[in-house]
């Protein structure tokens, strides 16, 4: 059995999870959320925890056990805490300014500023020029607005410039041996 399938979501007070066939909804003080469960998998709620369980053993139903789980899971963790994912912008002249909640402009060393739009759900601060905190309730979506962002210029192996997770490390190549 799945160690990480098997192990009981607590729900939080503040949080009202509501089941209806397949179709998981949680509401909570960030806001809400919705995902329906693959097929097979069932989930049912004791008192203020969660179970998630498989009908049996194959192969696909133990793959989707604990990946279900860990999806409801971050969906109460998200509506009660909300997740966040920091970039740094390393480079002369490189810098975001914020242009409102959901909106941003960048300063990539290309021609132009390189503005990007928060989804529904995704807001974006900026304490620093070099510094870009993307914040949601929804974890998927937030890690893939971080990594959009960090794919409009990924730090190069030279000088390390470019756009970059808060605690990535990036490997260093050595330039050319000069004569």
């Amino acid at each position: 059995m799945s160690r990480v399938g098997r192990a009981p979501i607590t729900v939080p007070s503040g949080v009202t999870v509501t089941l209806s066939g397949a179709t998981v909804n949680v509401k909570g003080p960030q806001g809400t959320l919705e995902r329906r469960l693959p097929e097979g998998i069932t989930i049912a709620q004791e008192g203020d925890t969660l179970v998630v369980s498989r009908p049996d053993d194959g192969r696909r139903h133990r793959a989707l056990h604990g990946l279900s789980r860990s999806l409801v899971a971050n969906m109460v963790s998200g509506v009660t805490d909300g997740f966040t994912k920091e970039l740094e912008i390393v480079g002369v002249g490189y810098r975001a300014t914020a242009k409102g909640p959901d909106a941003l402009e960048l300063a990539l060393g290309f021609s132009h500023p390189v503005l990007v739009d928060a989804p529904e759900g995704i807001t974006f601060e900026v304490p620093v020029p070099t510094r870009v905190i993307v914040k949601g309730i929804d974890k998927e979506k937030v890690g893939q607005v971080a990594a959009d962002i960090r794919k409009l210029r990924k730090p190069e192996p030279y000088k390390g410039k470019g756009v970059r997770y808060a605690n990535e490390r990036v490997l260093r190549k050595a330039g050319k041996a000069a004569k």
